[in-house]
């Protein structure tokens, strides 16, 4: 398997070498158009004002041109408009190319020189000392040394890159293997720590669904226990004691009832997002389920919502039936609109719950220790605030107020 961090640095070093030849390149057959001819036709203006001009004595010229090459301790030459020799000094010059652009680089035997076009037809050629004089393999020099430094700078940086890059791998392949705490560590806050951050979250999601179901399928197996001992018993004594048969049935309506909650909790880890987006009347939600109970009292306005009817009212449902089982009546259901929001109280005349218990009111399958009475599926209370917050909202628990819980959902 090849590694993305030598591909990602060889790439750059290559892409760094590529810019030196193309400078190289562009330097070669660019240099003769403008604005590059701008720095000649300059320099062509003052040579002008330091020799004489085109009509004086050839002598002249040549003082000048004499004066002007040892000031600069160069070769000089000038040419007349047909490349016809006027003044020299130093060593031989070639003649420059007249119809070419006003300046530019040219090559002779004593080496490099340059030429250089007067405003008045004639032309200049210098040879510039050596120390003077560019050199193309001092400009590769400088560029190589450019690339070089920017290479060794950019090792540890990729490597950084693609380090995070293959421990967040490793971890999806821990993740893929079965590990399900394997977690990676988020660092820096570009691309890579934001797609890091988000495999830790689905990572942790998946951990606790698959978590919630194990735990969900030992519970259940359980629960499921209980009634189908009680079935199986009453089977057996239904014969000789026929009053066993309400019993039955009764044994019968809560393994059903546990079964459709535990499908339900099931569908609702499954997905994220609701199937059935309608706008509700909570309150005729509430009295549609407080019509079904004895002691039940409903005192509300209607309140829109929106979301899945069936949840809804199963949650409403779920919240009036752990009071009838764990409270006493009446039970009193309340909806209100505070803002937007949408209030759901039900309240009994319960005992208060220890604060011990507060804390996992909402886990599946919990009983509060100590409590007599009736037992319910134990699934209901976590409906309620699965449902409650598939609508954007949440559930709680308060004490201040007497056995009461109340609903907070978005008012559409």
């Amino acid at each position: 398997m090849r590694r993305l961090y030598p591909q990602v640095y060889l790439t750059i070093v290559a892409s760094l070498f590529l810019v030196v030849l193309t400078a190289g390149t562009v330097w070669k057959f660019v240099a003769r158009v403008p604005p590059f001819n701008q720095p000649f036709e300059v320099a062509g203006e003052v040579i002008a004002e330091l020799i004489p001009p085109v009509d004086a004595p050839l002598q002249e010229q040549q003082q000048a041109v004499d004066r002007l090459a040892g000031r600069l301790g160069a070769d000089l030459a000038v040419f007349g408009p047909a490349g016809e020799p006027l003044a020299a000094a130093g060593r031989p010059l070639p003649a420059p190319k007249t119809n070419g652009p006003p300046g530019g680089w040219m090559r002779g035997l004593g080496g490099p020189a340059i030429s250089i076009a007067l405003p008045d037809g004639r032309w200049l050629v210098a040879r510039l000392p050596e120390r003077h004089r560019p050199s193309v393999l001092s400009l590769v020099a400088f560029l190589g040394t450019v690339a070089l430094a920017v290479a060794l700078g950019a090792r540890p940086v990729v490597k950084w890159l693609t380090g995070r890059l293959e421990r967040l791998q490793r971890g999806v392949e821990l993740l893929g293997a079965g590990d399900l705490r394997a977690r990676v560590k988020v660092e820096g806050r570009d691309e890579v720590a934001r797609l890091a951050q988000s495999f830790n979250q689905a990572a942790a999601r998946i951990e606790s669904l698959v978590d919630a179901h194990k735990m969900l399928l030992a519970n259940a197996s359980h629960e499921l226990r209980t009634p189908l001992t009680r079935i199986r018993l009453g089977i057996e004594l239904v014969g000789a004691h026929p009053e066993r048969k309400k019993e039955l049935e009764q044994d019968i309506a809560e393994l059903d009832q546990l079964v459709d909650e535990i499908l339900l909790a099931s569908r609702l880890d499954a997905t994220s997002e609701l199937d059935i987006h309608e706008d509700i009347d909570l309150a005729a939600l509430a009295a549609e389920e407080c019509a079904r109970y004895d002691g039940c009292s409903v005192e509300a306005r209607p309140v829109q919502v929106r979301g899945d009817p069936m949840l809804l009212r199963r949650m409403i449902r779920n919240l009036v039936e752990n009071a009838e089982l764990h409270g006493k009546p009446p039970i009193d259901v309340t909806i209100e609109q505070r803002g937007q929001q949408a209030l759901l109280h039900v309240s009994d005349r319960g005992p208060v719950i220890e604060e011990s218990a507060r804390e996992r009111l909402f886990s599946r399958f919990y009983r509060i220790p100590g409590r007599l009475g009736p037992k319910g599926t134990g699934l209901g209370l976590a409906l309620v605030r699965q449902i409650a917050r598939r609508h954007g909202g949440d559930v709680s628990y308060d004490p201040e107020r007497g056995s009461r819980f109340s609903v907070v959902l978005p008012a559409s």
